[in-house]
């Protein structure tokens, strides 16, 4: 008999979790049925940014595989089609057709469109994603005033950037909101980034969330903290005219959201399904719903546990979300695998600043009950007598007692965000500082110091010159 397998939601871990399934078990065996919101499948999400910026060249580029390649691979992929409801006693979901509605993703947040059909599964994948924060507050939902999420949503953005614009402002200093306001600079606009924290890049400790203020500042970028959004005023053609905050008012002609995301899960509250304390969805290694037989979730809506903190969180990136899909389609095509769990890695750039970051930061340390030790050095990307060494800071923490590395943090300019790989494996691993130390990493003076910056950050918390932390 034939199983058959619906997909909710048609990027990264949907159609990753589709096709892998396929390549284990063919039409007569597996029937797929995938149902997306949007126009497109299996794009990058993270380049938007650079295509708004004018670096990628169209959104074509952006676009891994097409929904023509799904179907000649024996997918039923539905576009602009948005499921409502899963019923999980009947083993079926119900869906709609979108045609006319906007948005992209796939949120079950019912809508106008065509008449309704339900459709039967024995095997479900959830990936709806997740979706960007948008404040309730006057004016946000206007015209001009822009998520990026989507690719619709980065067509929507380029659309108003072509109109008599001159001044950005970017609500949000976050991965999105210094990758934006690096777009909007790249564009020739003046551009101002609005955050609420005291430095930008809260997913850093903010000494060195500081360091990125600084060189954001030195690029011509207006950065304005403890700055809360209250309203975007408008003109007379009800487009943004400035972003009132708690600090001021902003002149702006068009507004970017660069507040973060949360996961996508109003069709998993409504079914019942386990969700975590993020809103994610909570699964087991092998990506299964936890409580839920042959009902699976992967990519932004759900939860990941972090393998150093030992606790579960959101983290939407794409990497996850490819695997997640991996792992869900070998399973579900009769073999074993699993998702052990993340280090927290993460790299992003604004102009020619790189900025990293993995492991735990100085707080969520403190709030995972860990004692540790710091070291802040800076150092050179190439040895220093080589042409184009540049300059990086590096700060990592360390348990105290045991020496276990608990997180790294890179800013710097090129060849420095990279190098947070190395963390990210030490991380892993549960490696000590004293490894770290004795690592067998590549030299030759065109690629590192004799002494990688890393290992002379683990280095001082060896030789006890470190500072105490909490």
């Amino acid at each position: 008999m034939t199983e058959h397998l619906v997909v909710i939601g048609g990027d990264a871990a949907g159609m990753s979790a589709a096709s892998q399934a396929r390549r284990r078990r063919g039409p007569d065996e597996l029937r797929i049925t995938a149902f997306e919101q949007g126009d497109f499948t299996s794009y990058s999400a993270c380049g938007i940014p650079y295509w708004v910026g004018g670096q990628v060249p169209d959104r074509d580029s952006l676009i891994a595989r097409t929904p023509a390649e799904h179907r000649e691979r024996g997918i039923d992929l539905r576009l602009r089609t948005r499921v409502t409801e899963i019923d999980l006693d009947r083993r079926r979901v119900r869906s709609r057709r979108t045609d006319g509605d906007s948005g992209g993703g796939t949120s079950g947040d019912g809508g106008s469109g065509g008449p309704e059909e339900w459709t039967g599964f024995d095997q479900l994948v959830i990936a709806t994603g997740a979706e960007p924060l948008r404040p309730p507050l006057p004016g946000f939902d206007a015209p001009g005033v822009h998520g990026v999420q989507t690719l619709e949503d980065g067509a929507a953005l380029l659309a108003t950037l072509r109109r008599d614009v001159r001044r950005a402002v970017v609500v949000g200093g976050g991965y999105i909101g210094v990758e934006m306001a690096e777009a909007m600079i790249q564009r020739g606009l003046q551009v101002t980034v609005v955050h609420r924290s005291a430095e930008p890049m809260a997913t850093l400790d903010p000494d060195m969330g500081r360091l990125v203020r600084v060189a954001m500042e030195g690029m011509g970028i207006e950065v304005v903290p403890g700055a809360e959004a209250k309203e975007v005023l408008l003109n007379a053609d009800g487009r943004p005219r400035a972003v009132l905050t708690t600090v001021g008012e902003h002149p702006a002609d068009v507004v970017v959201l660069g507040l973060g995301v949360r996961p996508r899960t109003a069709l998993a509250r409504a079914a019942g399904l386990a969700l975590g304390d993020s809103g994610g969805l909570r699964t087991d290694s092998s990506m299964r719903v936890e409580g839920a037989e042959g009902i699976w979730a992967g990519g932004d809506c759900v939860e990941v546990l972090n393998l150093v903190s030992g606790q579960h969180q959101h983290i939407a990136l794409g990497t996850h979300a490819n695997k997640h899909g991996l792992v869900i389609g070998t399973n579900i095509g009769g073999g074993r695998a699993t998702f052990p769990g993340v280090v927290g890695t993460a790299v992003s750039k604004v102009c020619e600043l790189e900025i990293a970051r993995t492991g735990l930061r100085e707080r969520e340390a403190t709030a995972a009950g860990l004692s540790f030790d710091r070291a802040v050095i800076e150092a050179t990307s190439r040895a220093g007598y080589y042409p184009g060494a540049a300059p990086m800071t590096v700060k990592m923490i360390a348990e105290r007692g045991s020496g276990r590395m608990l997180g790294l943090q890179i800013v710097g300019r090129e060849g420095a965000a990279k190098r947070v790989d190395i963390g990210a494996v030490a991380l892993t691993a549960g490696m000590t500082v004293d490894q770290v130390v004795s690592l067998d990493l590549g030299y030759a003076p065109p690629f590192s110091p004799v002494w990688d910056p890393v290992q002379v950050a683990a280095r001082k918390l060896v030789s006890g010159r470190a500072v105490s932390g909490t």
